[in-house]
């Protein structure tokens, strides 16, 4: 079959664009209903005991208000804590909201008012009244460290790799050795677009549900589990999602409560948290990574070792891969890993952009930056000594790696050639200038995933799939691709995703959904296609009777002989002699075990960094970066651009800004607000220059493409630690480095 690429590689608008620059995206919110009631959660003020009371009368005295849920008045629900398992929990027991008088951590919705509006509502909630008996509980994973413990059942595909040799043996022996503690703080996501849920209640008991989720299927299914529904009665809706970053892979604590309400009062409810509220459920957990590293004087690795201990909630073993990708991007002939988690009196830690992957590598790269002066060698050239061919984690060969381009490429554009070696060298003014930089990698996953495609009688095509669209331009890609497949413009086809009437596909997350979406509706264009042809054979007299399916084309809305294009028939006519309004195809594409079971799929990442310092304030600057990516065959330039750069600004705010601080007396998070917790704003970010290094890769996935929403962030943090020890010789082994940070005297 010949291909046709005329939108495939190229940069093209979103087709989302408009509606959400006008305002006609409409998100889990904005839904509405003629009956639409509003819940306001109320929300625990201790991290850990029971309630011992809860008054309501004052709220239900408000008129407005029509019922106050508390754990005492709830209805029934699922007995069972797996009932409550959504499709990507970690082992434990899912939290249940309300289910009874137990305090788990601060900020735990105990109460949920529901009125005529939202301001009615918020005012009742603030007249709920609880006492309680405090309990002592423990948010410092410094003194929990001591507890840490290895889960007994591991999240999928989270094992550490399995040691080799004697790492401390061969540290001790070794003429080059760097062993120190690198730490990151808890992290909120903070997307634009707070967490909601709109229920709208229908005839018969039937729900549709507008959900912030990255999953329309999740939001079903766990629904079903724990309200005891049909799946069938439960239709979700979410076309957009301002930003989830993770927070919106799990079914979040508003699902369950306006679901809950909207049951009980046969009502259409809304709840949506506040900002505060946002600072009460999911969040990239604080992490410790201890790293010792042996080599002999050439910078060539003989040890690695790398510990990890993060924190996790008391009713849930959450776990991320931290420690793996130290023995992914280098080899050591004797090295150890180990990964560990403490409980704590929090909620659930949950994915956050590249989940594990810009933490563990944190440590991984500033270890290697270490390495490289206390053995006064380039840190690019070090990387390129100890430079792994195949994945030793796993014995197994790489789909492809062109991270040695990316080196060479990104060196190029930055100028790395120029870098003087020694820290504090470089001046202009009273700024100290530092350039460091850092490799990263990210799985390059694919997923079982299903799609449509249909044409109708008008000639206009539409490709589906559950999936979501977080604002990564899924829309746009989808298009792309029905587009090439059947020889159309992008005008003439529409694509629709998440909702539950749509072909099956998992969450959107890890970096999966280009490669695995995509390939589904590569492969329903395809199946559509060969009915097409089939179709066009049965009419009368037609030009393509004897027509081999390898020996037509689709092009400008019809399929006609690749030899002989006068020998052609209009797509549209196709349709219409078939007898139908519309001709339809699903397929489902999975990845092939036996290319699994053999190799091991990545993108890769080098990225180069300056930083101005002043001395005097110790404010950091970024003045550029440069980050070049390998990651297959890119669907659309201008989206892909779009999500590095987003990738590289949030590895930015992580290196530079981002803390949720806990008073740990209170075991609360303090600045649960974006007045006091930082992002950067647009005067933090200046030049970032994203390269795509060509990689062809034909065993990733069918369509040859990697994903691209993680790989931005993960080695942006340490290489922007890294040119802070450049500029001023001081070595901050803890992220977010703050101007205290930087002022402080050198360890």
């Amino acid at each position: 079959m010949l291909r046709n690429e005329r939108n495939f590689g190229s940069p093209r608008d979103r087709v989302d664009g408009r509606a959400k620059v006008t305002g006609a995206a409409q998100y889990a919110a904005e839904f509405n209903a003629p009956d639409l009631l509003h819940g306001y959660v109320v929300s625990s003020t201790i991290a850990k005991g029971r309630i011992t009371s809860i008054d309501t009368q004052k709220a239900l005295d408000v008129p407005g208000v029509l019922k106050v849920f508390t754990h005492d008045n709830r209805p029934a629900t699922a007995w069972f804590s797996s009932s409550y398992q959504d499709e990507v929990a970690p082992p434990g027991t899912p939290f249940r909201p309300l289910y009874d008088e137990q305090i788990y951590y601060s900020g735990q919705p105990i109460a949920l008012v529901v009125a005529e509006s939202f301001d009615v509502a918020r005012y009742a909630a603030s007249l709920v009244e609880a006492t309680y008996e405090a309990g002592a509980h423990e948010t410092d994973l410094k003194l929990a460290r001591a507890a840490a413990y290895v889960p007994p059942k591991k999240r999928q595909g989270m094992k550490p790799p399995a040691s080799k040799g004697d790492a401390m043996a061969a540290y001790a022996k070794a003429p080059l050795r760097i062993a120190n503690d690198y730490s990151i703080a808890n992290e909120h996501h903070n997307p634009m677009e707070p967490h909601a849920s709109t229920v709208i209640f229908e005839a018969g008991g039937k729900l549709t549900i507008h959900d912030k989720i990255q999953g329309v299927m999740n939001t079903q299914s766990y629904v079903s589990g724990v309200f005891g529904l049909p799946a069938s009665d439960i239709h979700v809706v979410s076309p957009f999602v301002g930003g989830g970053f993770g927070s919106g892979l799990r079914p979040q604590y508003q699902l369950f409560l306006a679901v809950m309400a909207a049951l009980d009062l046969k009502r259409s409810v809304r709840v949506e948290m506040t900002r505060d509220q946002m600072f009460t459920f999911t969040h990239r957990p604080e992490t410790i990574n201890t790293v010792l590293l042996g080599a002999d004087k050439t910078g060539r690795l003989s040890a690695l070792r790398h510990q990890a201990v993060a924190v996790t909630s008391r009713f849930e073993d959450y776990q991320e891969v931290v420690v793996n990708w130290s023995g992914i991007l280098y080899d050591a002939e004797n090295k150890q890993f180990d990964y560990r988690i403490a409980k704590v009196d929090t909620y659930t830690p949950g994915d956050m952009r590249a989940p594990g992957a810009p933490l563990g590598t944190f440590a991984i790269e500033s270890a290697m930056d270490e390495l490289a002066y206390a053995g006064n060698i380039d840190p690019l050239e070090l990387r390129l000594r100890n430079y792994s061919t195949r994945d030793e984690t796993t014995n197994k060969e790489f789909t492809s790696k062109e991270l040695r381009a990316c080196f060479q490429l990104g060196a190029e554009k930055f100028g790395w050639s120029r870098r003087s070696p020694a820290p504090r060298s470089m001046r202009e003014g009273r700024e100290l200038i530092g350039w460091g930089m850092a490799s990263g990698c990210w799985e390059a996953q694919f997923s079982k995933t299903s799609a449509k495609a249909v044409l109708t009688s008008d000639g206009r095509l539409e490709v589906g799939t559950a999936t979501a669209d977080i604002g990564t331009g899924t829309y746009t890609i989808l298009t792309q691709i029905g587009a090439d497949a059947l020889g159309l413009d992008m005008e003439q086809v529409t694509a629709k995703l998440a909702d539950t009437t749509l072909p099956k596909s998992p969450v959107e997350g890890g970096s999966w959904t280009a490669a695995s979406a995509g390939t589904a509706v590569q492969m329903a264009c395809e199946a559509l296609k060969k009915t097409l042809l089939q179709e066009a054979q049965k009419i009368e007299g037609s030009p393509l009777a004897d027509a081999k399916y390898e020996d037509v084309v689709f092009a400008n809305g019809r399929i006609a002989m690749a030899d002989d294009a006068g020998r052609s028939l209009d797509l549209s006519d196709v349709v219409r002699h078939s007898g139908q309004s519309e001709i339809e195809e699903q397929a489902t594409a999975q990845p092939d075990s036996k290319v699994q079971a053999q190799y091991a799929a990545y993108t890769h990442s080098a990225v180069f960094v300056e930083v101005r310092v002043d001395e005097q304030l110790g404010l950091v600057r970024i003045p550029r970066i440069v980050n070049a990516v390998a990651a297959g065959r890119i669907i659309n330039p201008k989206t892909a651009r779009s999500q590095v750069t987003g990738g590289t600004v949030w590895g930015i705010g992580m290196a530079l800004h981002e803390e949720s601080l806990t008073d740990h007396n209170l075991g609360r998070f303090m600045n649960h607000n974006l007045a006091e917790y930082h992002v950067p704003a647009n005067a933090d970010i200046y030049d970032i220059d994203v390269i795509f290094v060509p990689e062809e890769d034909d065993k990733v996935s069918p369509i040859g493409v990697k994903g691209l929403g993680e790989i931005g962030i993960v080695a942006t943090p340490a290489a922007i630690a890294n040119a802070i020890f450049h500029a001023t010789g001081k070595r901050i082994r803890e992220l977010p480095i703050t101007i205290d940070k930087v002022l402080r005297e050198a360890a």
